[in-house]
């Protein structure tokens, strides 16, 4: 297994026969990290902290789904190693849920450029959100992506903060449209902190 490298190889990829053996139990059995690493922030913006646990499971997702086979896995590989933190970083997808169709057009309509105002406050030093850099997220117009991948770079000092319970923890988005954070808590903070070792 790659994970102490930070990174899934096709050496790391369960035949389909197999994989669908023990997918119940797989999934079931990373819900409690999976629970610990999502975050919401205000009403839409949920933060889900990817890791190498997480990504081997959305690889597998997408190749027992989709039944691409063997020439599917480079793709998938492709798409998803990238939201492996390295060790010096925190990685998420944001996303911006709102299941009514009229009034999730009108909302992203107001939030273009959301990527550049999301951080992350540890003890009162902010974490600015670097937006991975695949594709423009918000459209001319002004509209944004209802899904957004964010890397917050960690140095040591960040990594101490983040264990020190007598500071907080809080992720946010300053936004003019949307102005909401969430305080991280205990358990996340030391689940989240895994990433950076």
């Amino acid at each position: 297994m790659s994970e102490a490298a930070r990174r899934i190889t096709p050496a790391d990829i369960m035949p389909m026969a197999d994989y669908a053996k023990v997918r119940k139990e797989r999934r079931a059995a990373l819900l409690p990290t999976k629970k610990l690493r999502r975050i919401e922030v205000g009403p839409f913006a949920t933060f889900y902290f990817e890791n190498y646990a997480t990504m081997w499971l959305q690889v597998h997702e997408m190749l027992f789904i989709e039944q691409g086979g063997a020439a599917q896995i480079e793709d998938e590989l492709r798409a998803y190693n990238p939201l492996i933190p390295q060790g010096h970083e925190l990685i998420a997808t944001m996303m911006l849920e709102i299941d009514d169709p009229i009034r999730r057009t009108n909302v992203l309509a107001r939030l273009g450029g959301v990527e550049g105002h999301i951080f992350l406050d540890i003890g009162g030093k902010r974490i600015m959100a670097v937006p991975a850099d695949d594709v423009e997220r918000t459209t001319p117009d002004g509209k944004t992506s209802a899904v957004h991948f964010m890397h917050f770079p960690i140095d040591a000092e960040a990594r101490r903060r983040l264990l020190d319970p007598s500071l907080t923890a809080i992720l946010g988005i300053d936004h003019p449209n949307y102005g909401h954070m969430a305080l991280l808590s205990t358990a996340s903070r030391e689940e989240l902190a895994k990433d950076l070792t």
